[in-house]
């Protein structure tokens, strides 16, 4: 078909100008061109729309497996609309609690850094869409913390801030437990609500238990949306945590495959 011939196509509410799309779609090779006199002539290649078929298809069966993004978008859609139903005055949701348990590889000290040193924090303390923009995490008593994110794809920090939140550190034994208080802030500065979270760290045989108490006391109103995520989140950021520790481990047993000395420092 030509450019003018696609410009009137049938489903075409009105004549549109193609060519710049049918460049792209050549240039990503989905569409063939030649020119007769004035004319180009398009064709499609069957192969790459092949290709893309089947990698829809394989994007369909992901985003539709048990625990997949399907899933985990109805599930907060759900918990967005209980949320923002059961906000109705201040402390609504105070003394609301969760529970996070995971296994992680690698010892107490290990888990214990990337807990508490800014440079590995930032590799996971943040769900899957979000990165870490600024970070301040003082491991003693009365410490201050400061967590701001950004959306993952606002490499340049160009957009406003998606998130940012301030708290205080209650209680360190390192290697062992660490207790800090953490509150989301409101668009006009002020604290959503206040997240008392106690980690404690437990040694096994393959690695480290990590059993999270994270506790709610000064909701407000407005809180709604940030505690309909907490869940979701926060359990993504701790499976980001795993990952990161796995990995770690992976790269220090290959090194001492070598017969080098293996320092985790150089994992960060």
């Amino acid at each position: 078909m030509t450019v003018g011939d696609l410009s009137t196509g049938p489903g075409l509410a009105e004549p549109t100008p193609p060519a710049k799309h049918l460049q792209a779609l050549e240039r990503a090779g989905v569409v063939a061109s030649q020119r007769t006199g004035q004319r180009r002539i398009y064709a499609l290649r069957p192969a790459p729309l092949r290709d893309l078929a089947a990698a829809l298809s394989r994007l369909a069966d992901t985003a539709d497996q048990a625990g997949g993004s399907r899933e985990t978008y109805d599930r907060y859609g759900l918990s967005l609309h209980a949320e923002r139903l059961a906000a109705k005055e201040p402390g609504w949701a105070d003394g609301r609690s969760f529970r996070f348990l995971r296994s992680l590889t690698g010892p107490p000290e290990l888990v214990w850094r990337h807990l508490t040193e800014t440079s590995l924090l930032a590799r996971w303390w943040t769900p899957d869409d979000l990165r870490v923009s600024e970070l301040v995490f003082e491991a003693r008593p009365g410490g201050r913390i400061v967590h701001e994110y950004r959306d993952a794809e606002d490499a340049d920090g160009s957009d406003l801030v998606a998130g940012r939140a301030q708290g205080v550190v209650d209680g360190v034994r390192p290697g062992e437990r660490l207790a800090y208080q953490l509150s989301p802030l409101l668009p006009d500065g002020g604290l959503a609500f206040t997240a008392h979270l106690d980690l404690g760290l437990r040694p096994t045989d393959t690695g480290t238990d990590l059993d999270v108490h994270f506790r709610i006391t000064d909701s407000t109103i407005d809180s709604a949306d940030f505690i309909a995520g907490i869940e979701i989140g926060f359990g993504q950021s701790l499976d980001k945590l795993a990952v990161t520790l796995a990995a770690d481990s992976d790269s220090t047993d290959s090194t001492d495959d070598t017969g080098h000395d293996t320092d985790t420092r150089s994992t960060k």
